[in-house]
Order: C-alpha cells, then structure tokens, then sequence
C-alpha cells in the first residue's frame, strides 16, 4: 500500500451512512455533535443554499475517494468530508436516487430528531457522480 493511500485512508471521515428518512432511503453524514449544533444554530429558522461539490479523487487502480465539500450561503460554514468509494458507495446510489442528503449528529436518532436536509441544485451532477465513481472503482491494469 502507498504511502498517499495510506495518508487518504486516515482521513477518510467515518460518519457515512443511509437511512429512512420518510420512507425514502437518503444518504447521511454524521457529524460531530458540536460542530452539528454550531451549524443548526447559525442555519436554523433562514433561508440558505449549499453549494455542495463533489471532488472524485482515484489512482487507476480501483481506489476512489471522494471530497464532498460544502459551502453554505450563511453563518461562514465551510466543511469538507472524505468518503471511501469503495466502502461507501451506498452513500452516492442513494444521493443520485434522491438528489439530497443530511447533516445528523450521533446523539440524534436518525429520521426522528431534526437534521440538516441538504438538497442539490443539479441532480444530474450527482448521477454523473456515480458514474464516474463506478467507472474508477475497476482497476485499470487489468
């Protein structure tokens, strides 16, 4: 294993995870519980829009990760989370299914308590996503 691989896979974020969420399965992302309530507390009751990229990073040999990046219109949030594509690609079928994902912190109870419901501008990018991510995840030295 390499060296960068080795360094990717440390920072690889651990709160991925999908969910009912009214009776539709939708990509999650758990958050640290105070990290959770300082974006809650500066979004909560106003209008705001999440700029959310999508950052597919591979090396040709079957590793893919991806940088979901967020930028919300309000309260200076950035946040920028890595997600192994190779063990959590659930997480990107259901965002290309339902075109949204959450922000949840681990003391909530999935679906029952308030989460931070993110909706995407251009589902599209989000199918294109998928694809290029299936398409990395076969090596190509075969």
């Amino acid at each position: 294993m390499s060296d960068e691989l080795k360094r990717m896979l440390e920072q690889v974020h651990t709160g991925i995870t999908t969910f009912d969420f009214e009776g539709k399965e939708t990509p999650c992302i758990v958050i640290d519980p105070k990290k959770y309530e300082n974006i809650r507390a500066k979004v909560e009751g106003q209008p705001f829009a999440v700029n959310t990229d999508l950052n597919i990073l591979q090396d040709g040999l079957g590793n893919v990760f991806v940088e979901v990046v967020l930028t919300f219109s309000i309260g200076n949030i950035f946040e920028k989370f890595l997600v192994n594509a190779k063990t959590d690609l659930q997480f990107f079928e259901t965002l290309a299914n339902t075109s949204m994902f959450v922000l949840n912190s681990p003391e909530s109870q999935y679906g029952k308590d308030n989460v931070i419901a993110i909706q995407l501008p251009r589902p599209e990018k989000a199918h294109d996503a998928l694809e290029i991510i299936k398409s990395a995840l076969v090596p190509k030295n075969q």
